[in-house]
């Protein structure tokens, strides 16, 4: 009895696992070592690697190889195995940050093996090379593609908090839905080494608290996730800066009496925590250029 059960149970893993990678287009599959040890492993790097119709990943414990199937115009593997290192998982190209691989469960911190960290590509090169052959109007183009994955995400930010202060819980949903699109468009290999630092750490909770946001008409529920998410925001627009000044702006009230950060293009106060309420409610406490 107990046998026939688990075969179900494994019969219906292997189906779900089969309908999810057909839900994924342009498919490409490619297999990895990923370290770890355990059962726990497996679902803390399945998890971290996994985008709904983007990528799957499925991780053998016993030969700490995973196979990754992904859609390769919206992701590639590096994308997937960076992610996967963020949450403390090495792999043969990306280590995870020592801080994180410490906080693994006892059971969780597998051996970890000597591998080239990830080097920043070099932007200079000695004055005596010759540059005639050079396509600079292309360097350009790329350099403008790395600030624009970001800028798109600030732009939805800004338009989410907007509809905040409008107290609009429908556009609210309706801009957040945006931010998730842009968050999962982002191409982590084509940011700058600082943005791509920083993008590391904050793109599990910025991703988290779009979905929250986004999910729910219920104003109270968005601005509770709204804090978080214009914490994470700040990290990241400091690193990598935008086009314009942006204010950091600070309401004391909420959170009973916490306060709470949101950023802003204007520097006059209007507050997308208490909307008309007390819509001048707050002060700017620090201008990004």
């Amino acid at each position: 009895m107990k046998n026939s059960f688990m075969k179900i149970m494994v019969a219906i893993i292997v189906l779900l696992s089969n309908t999810t990678i057909a839900q994924i287009k342009n498919a490409t599959t490619e297999q990895v070592k990923i370290y770890g040890n355990c059962g726990m492993c497996e679902t803390k790097i399945e998890k971290a690697g996994n985008i709904k119709k983007i990528a799957n990943v499925d991780w053998n414990h016993e030969t700490q190889m995973a196979t990754l199937t992904y859609d390769a115009k919206k992701t590639n593997q590096d994308e997937i195995l960076k992610r996967i290192a963020l949450v403390g998982y090495d792999s043969d190209k990306f280590l995870a940050p020592d801080d994180v691989y410490n906080n693994l469960h006892g059971c969780c911190q597998y051996d970890r093996v000597a591998k080239v960290p990830v080097k920043e590509d070099n932007k200079t090169t000695a004055s005596s090379e010759d540059h005639s052959n050079h396509n600079h109007s292309e360097m350009i183009t790329t350099e403008v593609q790395k600030d624009n994955q970001l800028k798109v995400i600030f732009d939805n930010y800004f338009l989410l908090k907007d509809a905040l202060i409008a107290s609009d819980g429908t556009k609210t949903a309706l801009a957040s839905k945006e931010l998730l699109t842009a968050i999962n468009n982002v191409k982590m290999d084509k940011l700058e080494m600082e943005s791509h630092m920083v993008w590391m750490k904050v793109v599990n909770t910025i991703k988290e608290d779009a979905e929250h946001i986004a999910d729910t008409k219920d104003v109270k529920h968005q601005r509770d996730h709204f804090t978080t998410l214009s914490k994470d925001i700040y990290s990241l627009i400091k690193a990598s800066k935008y086009e314009t000044p942006v204010y950091y702006q600070f309401c004391p009230m909420f959170n009973d009496g916490k306060g709470a950060n949101w950023l802003s293009k204007e520097n006059a106060v209007k507050n997308p925590y208490y909307g008309s309420m007390m819509l001048s409610c707050g002060k700017t406490v620090e201008t990004i250029k």
